[in-house]
């Protein structure tokens, strides 16, 4: 009977799991798919658009050996008209490629969920080896088949979903497995909301390298100009790229458990000390100041705590005016050690302090602002928090400043 319930529970935590999985390798086939075919599109447009207005396309072909020489042509009634494809094929590979090693990566993670799920459906497993413990009568196995029956109904992917079946003897069991899979269900749409806003911030970038792999095909050839701006333009939406991919990699590493911490004895002064240092050296537009204690030691993970120090002085540098002061401070509260931020920037609303931390979140103020990211920064610096046991506290008035205050235990 215990070799049986246990078989059951991986059964149905890796029922969950594939469901999930296999949904989520959709959502990513869409996403490719509507790379490609909006790519495509824009191209064939643009191609249409350069074709005199009395000239009628009445059929077209694809030809070309490689990549580099595939030209698309457009026949009309009195010419051939030809358009290669080359940069277009190139530049939209280097876009499906990043977002297809993302997708593999995060798939890859995925399967690990199994082990998870298993392990939050413990507490029923237990349950049931109780039961059969302390039972003087050979047990009765009808209402947990009737309990297997009324589970294996529950579509995995179907929200709002519950399980019942009818009986009172089993109603307590029926309230935690429905909580449990509550929370299940809210998890998986977290996830794909998270997949949503990634794909999202996505579009972005790709649809400003089309944007200018187009004006280059049209122009680029033949003004240095044309030419110059858009390979800046293209570098650097490559590089937003890139850095929202690693950032991608590193919450989707963190939430999976892969996220490995090097932890040791550390002088979180002498951390401060250094971005200090780094900031005033890069960035001239502000004046940072910088106040340390003794003895603020404390056991954790040195390149991770300056990072999450670096991403609270690069958001204050971004919503504060050139000249205003950035306070950088360290100090040994007796059982803690703590640092604090503080700038003289926009500001935080009220309403919108609760929701810094969560992914791709930006506030009106942010999104209006031409200083761009991608809201997944202050994700990190929470989970890098989180991950160290510490607690952040944030204080903010708008058009005065804001002042971030992160304690650690010592």
């Amino acid at each position: 009977m215990n070799n049986s319930i246990s078989k059951r529970t991986s059964s149905i935590a890796r029922g969950i799991n594939t469901a999930f999985w296999f949904n989520k390798l959709k959502a990513f086939f869409t996403i490719d798919l509507l790379i490609i075919l909006v790519s495509f599109g824009l191209f064939g447009y643009r191609s249409f658009q350069t074709i005199p207005e009395d000239g009628i396309v009445r059929s077209f072909s694809i030809t070309g050996e490689s990549y580099n020489s595939v030209v698309l042509n457009l026949f009309t009634d009195s010419a051939l008209y030809d358009f290669p494809m080359g940069d277009y094929i190139y530049f939209t590979g280097i876009v499906l490629s990043s977002a297809v090693a993302y997708q593999l990566l995060n798939l890859l993670f995925s399967l690990t969920h199994t082990a998870r799920i298993r392990r939050k459906l413990r507490p029923l497993n237990e349950l049931a080896l109780q039961a059969e413990a302390i039972s003087e009568v050979p047990l009765d196995t009808t209402k947990f088949e009737e309990l297997e029956e009324a589970i294996l109904k529950v579509p995995a992917d179907s929200n709002g979903a519950k399980i019942s079946t009818g009986d009172q003897d089993l109603a307590s069991i029926e309230t935690a497995l429905n909580n449990l899979l509550y929370r299940m269900q809210e998890a998986r749409m977290q996830q794909a909301r998270f997949v949503d806003d990634a794909s999202h911030e996505l579009r972005t970038p790709i649809a400003v390298i089309q944007g200018y792999v187009n004006m280059l095909d049209r122009w680029g050839k033949d003004d240095p100009a044309v030419l110059d701006e858009s390979i800046q333009a293209i570098k650097n939406e490559s590089e937003n790229m890139k850095e929202l991919i690693d950032q991608l990699l590193f919450l989707a590493r963190g939430d999976n458990g892969r996220q490995k911490l090097a932890m040791e004895r550390i002088d979180l002064a002498e951390i401060m000390r250094e971005v200090w240092e780094e900031s005033t050296m890069i960035d001239p537009d502000h004046k940072y100041l910088f106040e340390d204690n003794e003895n603020c030691f404390i056991n954790g993970d040195p390149a991770m705590i300056k990072q999450s120090i670096r991403i609270f002085v690069q958001n204050a540098a971004k919503y504060s005016d050139k000249g205003n002061n950035i306070k950088l401070s360290a100090k040994n509260n007796g059982s803690s050690a703590s640092y604090a931020v503080q700038d003289e920037g926009i500001g935080i609303a009220g309403d919108e302090l609760s929701h810094i931390f969560e992914r791709f979140y930006r506030s009106d103020k942010a999104r209006s602002s031409s200083t761009g990211g991608s809201g997944l920064g202050l994700s990190i610096a929470k989970w890098i928090i989180d991950a160290h046991k510490g607690t952040v506290e944030v204080i903010s008035r708008q058009e005065i400043g804001t002042r971030i205050t992160v304690s650690f235990p010592n």
